[in-house]
C-alpha cells in the first residue's frame, strides 16, 4: 500500500478539515494516508511517500509562508522527489478569492521537484485541484476524497 503524504497548513481549521477528506480519499483508494501540518512534517515523510497532496489557505493569491518554506528546505531532496504523484487543494475566503493561483503556487513547486502533477478527476470539478470557500461543505469534502483516492491510484499504478 503506497504511502500519500497529505501536507496541509492550516490556521482557522478549513484547509485541516478538507486535508482529512483527502486523507480519507486516500485510504479508500488503496494509499496509506499520512496526515501532517506544516509544523509537523519531516523529511522522512517526503521520501517515504508515494505521492503528496499538499493544502494552503489562499493568502495573497498564493500558497501559505509556511507551507512554502517546508518546500523551500526539503528542496534538498528533489531528486527523491522524481516521479512521485502531485497534487493539491486550496480554501479562501471569497469565490474569486484566489484559490486556482494558490492551487497553481504548489503545483509549481512540485514541479521543480520533478513531480508528476494531477488535478482533480472529472467527476469532481476537473480543474487543477479541490478548492472551497469557507469551510468544506459536502461537496467540497466528496470533491476532496476523490482527489484524494485519484492519487492513491495513481500511486500504486506508478510505486506498487
Amino acid at each position: 500500500m503506497p504511502k500519500v503524504l497529505v501536507l496541509y497548513y492550516s490556521k482557522g481549521g478549513h484547509t485541516r478539515k478538507l486535508a482529512e477528506a483527502v486523507a480519507r480519499g486516500v485510504a479508500e483508494g488503496g494509499g496509506e494516508p499520512v496526515l501532517r501540518s506544516t509544523a509537523e512534517v519531516t523529511r522522512s515523510d517526503f521520501e517515504a511517500a508515494a505521492g503528496v497532496i499538499a493544502g494552503s489557505p489562499v493568502y495573497f493569491g498564493v500558497m501559505a509562508a509556511d507551507l512554502k518554506r517546508v518546500f523551500d528546505e526539503f528542496v534538498g531532496l528533489r531528486r527523491r522527489m522524481e516521479g512521485k504523484v502531485g497534487a493539491a487543494f486550496a480554501t479562501g475566503g471569497h469565490p474569486t478569492g484566489g484559490k486556482e493561483t494558490t492551487i497553481l503556487s504548489i503545483l509549481q513547486c512540485m514541479l521543480i521537484y520533478g513531480m508528476i502533477i494531477v488535478g482533480d478527476p472529472l467527476d469532481a470539478s476537473g480543474h487543477y485541484g479541490v478548492g472551497c470557500v469557507g469551510e468544506p461543505d459536502a461537496t467540497a469534502e466528496a470533491d476532496a476524497a476523490k482527489l484524494g483516492a485519484r492519487v492513491a491510484a495513481l500511486c500504486r499504478k506508478l510505486h506498487g
